[in-house]
């Protein structure tokens, strides 16, 4: 590629410098050589035809300024085609760079909470004045090591396999981060092996389950709708609790009523439409001003998580249900009544398949249990 100074005339007699980016010529479909190039605008002038030696002087400062800047996108390029390492950036203290890239995912209150408690760890294991020119294939061997070995939660346990799955490749996107940004002349990140992710407990009611829920009194009415709610649509706690009216849609289609919920995911902020069925419509209760709650009263707390599992100890089930356990439920019964696996990869909103698949494992881990029911003969 090569990288040039090109001054462009204007109309009003001024001259406006840009760097041109050459990337060679191609032969198109019509047979005519085509040439690439890309601009960028420096946004600096130069007088046409100065009039005064002011003029002069300022078009000569102006000049060698974007002569400057075309210095430094060179030695950006070079840098890049030969991995060369800004010497600069590496001065820069690896903790305040990894600090800076956890607040650019505060948008996201799950992923911005695995990356301040990264950097938690990450404080325990590297000095405050470790710079990007310290980081080596020993030093992030060293903080593999760390997590695998050394750290402990808050009750002084060791980590858990998905704990240090996903504190550790925090600390590779920080590396990735650092190297396409030149902190790093190499990528230490592809070098690193992750660890194995274990697969979580997935608990979820069965539909026998489901119905003594909801035959059986639970203190707090709100939570009960919202809980049976979440069991019919698949939707996470985060979703209900801000839910409004105006998300919440009706209409025909092919002159049948549908229900449907418009809304933007609270962890993945994608935008999202859910069909529901009448019986989960209809718990939502009578429609509201488009900006109310729909779910007035429901919040997060002790007391409600207590309350579901007094609830379910009153319906006489004695597994450990949680709010989510209701999306599991919602996935697994989809499953059990024949929804393929990519429609419910839609309705529950994974970005890969791979997430809703763990699911299939439970239906067919139950297809083997239902083998083994039917009592032995006797020949």
């Amino acid at each position: 590629m090569k990288i040039s100074l090109i001054e462009r005339k204007l109309k009003d007699g001024s001259i406006n410098l840009a760097i041109e980016y050459y990337k060679g010529s191609e032969i198109t479909s019509e047979g005519k050589r085509k040439h690439i190039r890309e601009y960028e605008n420096l946004k600096l002038y130069l007088y046409g035809e100065p009039k005064n030696a002011n003029e002069k002087k300022e078009n000569k400062e102006t000049l060698l300024l974007a002569k400057k800047l075309l210095a430094i996108r060179e030695a950006e390029y070079y840098q890049g085609k030969f991995d060369l390492k800004n010497t600069t950036k590496g001065k820069r203290r690896f903790l305040d760079y990894f600090h800076e890239k956890t607040e650019e995912k505060s948008g996201s209150l799950k992923n911005y909470g695995n990356w301040t408690a990264t950097m938690v760890h990450l404080k325990r294991c590297i000095p405050s004045n470790t710079v990007f020119d310290d980081i080596d294939e020993k030093f992030v061997k060293r903080i593999r090591t760390y997590f695998d070995k050394e750290a402990r939660t808050k009750s002084d346990l060791p980590l858990s396999l998905n704990s240090k799955y996903s504190y550790f490749n925090k600390f590779k996107a920080c590396l990735r981060s650092a190297f396409d940004e030149g902190y790093l002349a190499i990528n230490y990140a592809s070098k690193a092996k992750s660890f194995e992710q274990a697969e979580s407990q997935r608990e979820y009611l069965t539909h026998e389950e489901l119905q003594s829920l909801v035959n059986t009194e639970c203190k707090y009415e709100v939570l009960k709708r919202a809980f049976i709610f979440s069991c019919l649509s698949s939707l996470r706690w985060s979703d209900i609790n801000k839910m409004v009216w105006a998300e919440v849609r009706e209409e025909y289609q092919d002159n049948e009523l549908v229900f449907k919920i418009h809304f933007e995911q609270q962890k993945t902020g994608g935008i999202e439409y859910l069909y529901i069925s009448k019986q989960a419509r209809d718990l939502l209760g009578e429609r509201k001003g488009n900006l109310d709650r729909v779910f007035i009263g429901l919040k997060y707390s002790a007391v409600y998580n207590n309350e579901i599992v007094r609830w379910c100890n009153r319906a006489g089930i004695s597994k450990h249900i949680t709010f989510h356990s209701a999306r599991h439920t919602n996935a697994v019964l989809l499953l059990e009544n024949g929804v393929d696996i990519y429609t419910l990869s839609k309705r529950m909103g994974h970005s890969e398949i791979r997430t809703t698949a763990i699911y299939a494992k439970i239906i067919d881990q139950k297809n083997k249990e239902a083998s083994n029911l039917i009592p032995e003969l006797s020949f």
